[in-house]
């Protein structure tokens, strides 16, 4: 990990354009903040804006945390987690969860308590799910690649029973394959009219790639993908769109110049980026209009204020 200073300068030069397009979405009086650090391996920022506070995961300290705006006060908000991975809301703000201890996808309750919304896919037992969205209809969809039954850091050790896929589980219950080809599916996000799911493929040959299919049918199935952006080097992670579609990207694992946060326009360009001293495993858009940029980076919590808003 690099070593961290805040800068007192404005615009802060870890705010890169890439192109002169991302000149827009840079608040120039705004600076990069690292609101919290010395976590394991942070992870599944979600915001509550009814609440005005964050929760994140640290999967290998088996804990969600909880940070506060209005305090900047960090406290656990659930431990055991259960090795939590990827969080978000479903649209009555109940909070559903990526579980690697479980190997499911879970909702929590108004009352605190748990339900499991999908463990099994036919006969076998899903892999370790990694990251969620939940779509305008309130299905919920999730990737599940074998991170976390791969060791005992990030999850419990296991034998897959079911290939990487891409789920879909629809408001009524049923749980669907929407992607079967995707070699280790991991952040995934829905376009801002929600016709196209973009989906990280972290095991990409010869490289890693940020996939865009098309939705299709009734709004629960897939076309086939096609590639947005070939990653080459680095690895993305989770992602989200803003409200013009671009697609803000954690990015890091193999140069430290390319860790932090990568922007891309709708047609895959990049455009700008976010430059963070450790690799950024995913991040939302948060604070009173969602023009916040919250990212879980490897053992600390960033944040910064940007001249867009995150899709809804």
């Amino acid at each position: 990990m690099q070593p961290w200073q805040s800068c007192a300068r404005y615009p802060d030069p870890a705010v890169i354009a890439l192109d002169p397009a991302f000149e827009k979405y840079r608040q120039p009086l705004a600076r990069l903040e690292r609101l919290a650090t010395g976590f394991q391996f942070t992870e599944g920022p979600c915001w509550f804006g009814d609440g005005g506070y964050l929760l994140f995961s640290d999967i290998p300290n088996n804990a969600i945390y909880r940070w506060i705006e209005a305090t900047d006060q960090v406290s656990v908000y659930r431990k055991p987690s259960q090795l939590a991975n990827g969080n978000t809301r479903d649209r009555v703000g109940r909070l559903i969860s990526c579980e690697h201890g479980t190997r499911s996808v879970t909702r929590t309750e108004y009352d605190g308590s748990v339900s499991v919304l999908a463990s099994h896919f036919e006969s076998g037992r899903l892999n370790s799910p990694n990251d969620v969205v939940v779509k305008s209809d309130g299905s919920i969809w999730f990737t599940d690649p074998a991170f976390g039954i791969s060791n005992d850091y990030m999850g419990r050790r296991a034998q897959a029973e079911l290939g990487t896929h891409v789920y879909c589980l629809t408001a009524d219950g049923t749980l669907k394959v929407v992607a079967e080809h995707v070699r280790s599916p991991n952040g995934l996000c829905f376009s801002p009219d929600e016709q196209v799911l973009y989906v990280v493929e972290s095991r990409g040959v010869p490289t890693h790639k940020i996939l865009a299919f098309p939705v299709t049918g009734d709004g629960h199935s897939l076309g086939s993908s096609t590639v947005l952006i070939d990653c080459r080097e680095g690895i993305p992670d989770g992602l989200r769109c803003d409200e013009d579609g671009n697609l803000w990207c954690g990015w890091g694992m193999g140069r430290d110049d390319l860790d932090g946060v990568f922007v891309f326009d709708p047609t895959g360009k990049p455009i700008g980026r976010i430059r963070l001293p450790e690799r950024c495993a995913n991040l939302c858009f948060g604070g009173s209009v969602r023009s916040r940029l919250f990212m879980t980076a490897s053992q600390s919590v960033y944040a910064i204020h940007v001249n867009t808003r995150g899709a809804v």
